[in-house]
């Protein structure tokens, strides 16, 4: 991707987001949204609705709202349906994390939202372990680099919903930078996350209903300054949520504001030795029993994408795993 379109990437940094113009106001949309569970495993079909005069509440809101009124924020964003995946891939967003001033995004990120942080002897930015209170389960998880549960680090809106929703115009520079936004990062439970997909909170929302404000006011905060769209249903799950919290705002590229309180603690995860491997031809046996890809084509033709870290066939890849979340051919 070369030198010039990472530089653009420090002007993301991880600090605070600076406020936007105030956004155009549209008409209000007032439609039932549809059921929603949890991450669920199948994405419905959803069609647009008609959309009614806006509602008193709506309109009050709009009155005393701000260009960080995430419910105003959301009538602005443009709504139209989903294009095709045609042509995505993660390479399309860069090539794994950037790095800036020395320490790649996914580990300032761990920084960010980790506490009572370890880091490697002598390195101040690769984070070894720590203790997240996910925000996404309510769980307190140990995270230790490398163990069998790993944290994920989250695009909040996925690479390939963004590729649907108006990335496959942005130029690559543009892209790498969405893609290494502290704005659309966050650290989570890696199973929750894997589970997500590039879902929509029209078909996921976190099983914290306590955080679902903030996800979805992330998301509208996202789209907004990338100029993404969205479709119908995935308007209208999000203003079901906002209705909820009417004043909340749109969230910066900062630590998360919801104090998340864990109900249990996940096991702490136990650090696994790296085996050493031999190159073996490609759909090989490797020695440690998985099979060697050369690339992620392969391993969706084999009927195995996407590889999880501490599987034979990841630990025969591990160079297939571009961004380094603990998971290859994900896209």
């Amino acid at each position: 991707m070369g030198l010039a379109v990472l530089a653009l990437v420090v002007l993301i940094g991880v600090g605070a987001l600076s406020p936007d113009p105030e956004p155009r106001e549209s008409a209000d949309r007032a439609a039932t949204a549809p059921t929603i569970s949890p991450w669920p495993t199948t994405t419905p079909t959803t069609t647009a609705t008609p959309r009614s005069t806006p509602t008193a509440t709506a309109v009050a809101t709009k009155r005393r709202g701000s260009s960080r009124n995430a419910l105003v924020a959301l009538e602005a964003l443009p709504v139209k349906g989903r294009a095709p995946k045609t042509g995505y891939d993660r390479e399309q967003f860069g090539d794994g994390w950037a790095t800036v001033s020395g320490c790649d995004i996914r580990d300032q990120i761990l920084t960010r939202d980790l506490t009572r942080r370890i880091y490697e002897a002598g390195d101040t930015c690769a984070v070894q372990s720590g203790h997240l209170n996910d925000p996404y389960t309510a769980t307190l998880i140990t995270f230790v680099r490398g163990g069998v549960s790993e944290v994920d680090i989250d695009h909040v809106v996925a690479l390939s919903d963004a590729w649907q929703k108006g990335a496959q115009q942005w130029s690559d520079s543009k892209r790498v930078t969405f893609a290494n936004d502290p704005l659309n990062l966050l650290s989570v439970d890696a199973g929750t996350n894997r589970s997500k997909g590039d879902g929509d909170a029209a078909t996921r929302l976190p099983p914290n209903k306590r955080f679902r404000c903030d996800y979805v006011a992330r998301q509208v905060a996202v789209k907004r300054k990338y100029k993404a769209w969205i479709t119908p249903a995935e308007h209208d799950s999000i203003e079901t949520v906002l209705k909820t919290c009417p004043t909340e705002k749109l969230p910066r590229a900062g630590a998360i504001r919801v104090a998340v309180i864990p109900t249990h603690r996940a096991p702490t995860p136990t650090p696994t030795a790296k085996p050493t491997r031999t190159a073996t031809p490609s759909g090989d046996q490797s020695s440690d029993g998985g099979r060697v890809f050369a690339n992620c084509d392969e391993v969706r033709a084999a009927g195995l994408a996407p590889l999880h870290e501490g599987t034979p066939d990841y630990e025969a890849n591990p160079k297939l795993d571009r961004d380094k979340d603990g998971v290859a051919c994900e896209g």
